[in-house]
């Protein structure tokens, strides 16, 4: 059976992309009140939000104090490293407002194995989230950013992978990366993003056409796998859009 195509709002450009993702950032964040939790993604695509999220009016209207962050996967190399999604982010956004201490909540990649971050991340998403088992009336996250590769990745769940059918765990290692750069990852399985008030897929670029169009019809590849128990939003820029897809 073929996945149904995701619904798109397409931007002008990168910049309103950004725009518009920090804006629902915003919005889906004051809707509740006391502790608050954000599963950031990788690559390109996130970076102009995160900036942006650290400069006013964004800066101001966020509740540093009471958000947690986490991450939706990781190359499996230190944090220092310009690879780790972890790194980009403190960078971008996170080194730059007033995060907490213990709030910050990145994938523990300097374990031994994959496996073994994999395992120690879960221990850590377990005890924040207060139970051993996912229930889909209490999210784990209040929202869940997401991008696409160019092959159809999302996270670090690859085409062709096992981790793909993975039900039970919360996260994996991966031993061997499907795109570049070709090394090991830690990611979360699909029932622990979807376990989100809201799922935000941010794609940007003309390079990303060819797998947007892909989607739109109804290709199985893992980002159209993705579901949330929440609400699941694609903003695409015009770049990225497929043909025939008018800005909103």
């Amino acid at each position: 059976m073929a996945n149904k195509p995701p619904d798109l709002t397409v931007v002008a450009d990168a910049a309103a992309l950004a725009q518009a993702a920090a804006r629902r950032v915003v919005t889906r964040l004051a809707e509740r009140s006391g502790r608050l939790a954000v599963c950031l993604t990788g690559g390109s695509s996130p970076e102009r939000l995160y900036q942006l999220l650290a400069t006013e009016p964004f800066r101001s209207e966020l509740p540093w104090d009471r958000i947690h962050w986490f991450w939706g996967d990781d190359r499996f190399v230190p944090q220092s490293d310009s690879r780790s999604n972890a790194a980009m982010a403190r960078r971008l956004l996170l080194d730059r407002v007033p995060v907490p201490p213990g709030h910050l909540h990145p994938i523990p990649t300097d374990a031994a194995t994959p496996d073994e971050a994999a395992r120690g991340y879960e221990t850590e998403l377990r005890g924040f989230y207060g139970a051993d088992r996912l229930d889909d009336r209490r999210p784990l996250f209040d929202v869940a950013l997401m991008g696409v590769g160019d092959d159809g990745h999302t996270a670090s769940l690859f085409p062709g992978h096992a981790e793909l059918g993975e039900t039970a765990r919360w996260v994996v290692g991966v031993a061997e990366a499907g795109l570049a750069p070709f090394v090991p990852r830690v990611t979360l399985t699909f029932p622990a993003l979807a376990a989100t008030r809201e799922m935000m897929f941010l794609v940007s670029g003309r390079g990303k056409r060819d797998v947007m169009a892909r989607l739109r019809s109804g290709a199985d590849l893992p980002a159209a796998r993705a579901y949330s128990h929440g609400g699941l939003v694609w903003l695409v820029d015009r770049d990225a859009a497929p043909e025939g897809r008018d800005v909103a």
